[in-house]
């Protein structure tokens, strides 16, 4: 009873340290009063808990000059924030045909990012190389020595397992299907790596860096070369009982339909995944066209582009509409390559407001991302600085 006891309030206490790891990480530079608001927390439980950081060396205090004293006078507020200098953190994002890294202090600042093209048909064990290699690479650039980093944050397009890291059977990039990836990074890198899928990095980055901040429950929704839901509830990141929640581009909306990589018919990511809306313009349009050039044709008004991006913006809101109705959201944020088309958007938002319930649809907001394609390359950095930062 004694050792079970002691289990539980060490396990209430390291809840306890993410949560004022969290209120850090979100708003930067925030007083002891202030992260007991946010949390619930009592004031003497913050207080103890920010010393441990403290004394960890990740934390320090930071007096706000010509800040107002009060009525009575006194001291400005003590504010504290991340210690920029304690150390540095990794993002790595693993795409269908390209790989982003990029490094961050403490308190989140990008020091340095780049995207290279990957092949979309690469091996794992040429992507883990290209990878290490970019990190290296970054870390020079930044005059970061490798002995600071404190881990490094990984995104990749498919179902993982949180036990292992391994990819699982669905994913995007069939060269990674069953491979380790904690283990076969931390080999190349030597420090601790967390692996996620994108969608939630991308969930992640949009709570705590843009615009989903301040909200408690929404879906992120990735549309790119498949579709993926990032799913928040209560603040926090929902991934569910073995890891995979959010796989919505595998829902069935067509019995008959295309045969899906997952096995199965019909499903929603085979009718508006990047590739599908793609085949779909070729026979109007003298050329093959990109994905960049879909979305310029967008904006521009061609009405066959518009045509198609609608048809799979009203696909994916039935879909979502579903979602909402038993989650009741009070935001779905769209990302992803083709996030940034509105006229997607608004093909969502028509059918959540068709098939949603009434006071379900009303009380959500469609809305496209804010960090665009950089938002799992942000979550991993953000995954990697918390998780290691709570110990």
């Amino acid at each position: 009873m004694a050792s079970g006891r002691a289990g539980s309030l060490e396990s209430l206490r390291r809840l306890n340290r993410l949560r004022v790891i969290h209120a850090l990480r979100d708003q930067g530079l925030i007083s002891r009063a202030e992260i007991a608001r946010r949390t619930g927390l009592s004031r003497s439980t913050v207080s103890s808990l920010v010393s441990d950081l403290q004394a960890d060396g990740l934390v320090v205090e930071r007096e706000e000059h010509g800040a107002a004293h009060g009525t009575q006078g006194g001291r400005p507020p003590i504010l504290l924030s991340f210690d920029s200098s304690a150390g540095a953190a990794v993002g790595i994002d693993f795409g269908h045909s390209h790989l982003r890294v990029a490094i961050s202090d403490l308190s989140s600042r990008i020091l340095a990012e780049r995207a290279v093209p990957l092949d979309t048909d690469h091996a794992a064990e040429e992507g883990l190389d290209a990878a290490a290699d970019l990190v290296e690479e970054l870390l020079a650039e930044a005059g970061i020595d490798s002995s600071q980093v404190i881990g490094a944050g990984m995104g990749l397009p498919g179902p993982i397992r949180q036990e292992d890291g391994v990819v699982g059977s669905s994913a995007i990039l069939p060269g990674w299907v069953g491979v380790p990836a904690v283990g076969e990074m931390r080999r190349r890198l030597d420090i601790p790596i967390l692996v996620d899928n994108d969608a939630n990095l991308g969930a992640l980055a949009e709570l705590h860096h843009g615009i989903a901040r301040g909200r408690h429950d929404v879906v992120y929704l990735k549309v790119a070369s498949g579709v993926g839901a990032g799913i928040v509830l209560g603040g926090r990141l929902h991934r569910g009982a073995s890891g995979i929640a959010g796989e919505i581009g595998h829902v069935q909306v067509g019995e008959d339909g295309h045969v899906c990589r997952c096995g199965n018919r019909g499903c929603l990511e085979t009718m508006v995944s990047a590739a599908r809306l793609l085949e779909l313009l070729r026979p109007a349009y003298d050329t093959p066209l990109t994905i960049e050039q879909v979305l310029a044709l967008d904006v521009e008004g061609d009405a066959g582009v518009r045509r198609v991006l609608t048809d799979a913006g009203r696909t994916i809101g039935r879909a979502v509409a579903d979602l909402a109705n038993s989650l009741n959201p009070e935001l779905v944020v769209v990302g992803g390559t083709l996030g940034g088309s509105p006229t997607l958007v608004d093909g969502l938002r028509d059918s959540i407001d068709r098939y949603a319930q009434p006071d379900t649809a009303a009380a959500l907001e469609v809305v496209p991302g804010a960090l665009g394609v950089r938002s799992a390359v942000v979550g991993a950095v953000a995954l990697a600085i918390a998780r290691v930062a709570a110990g």
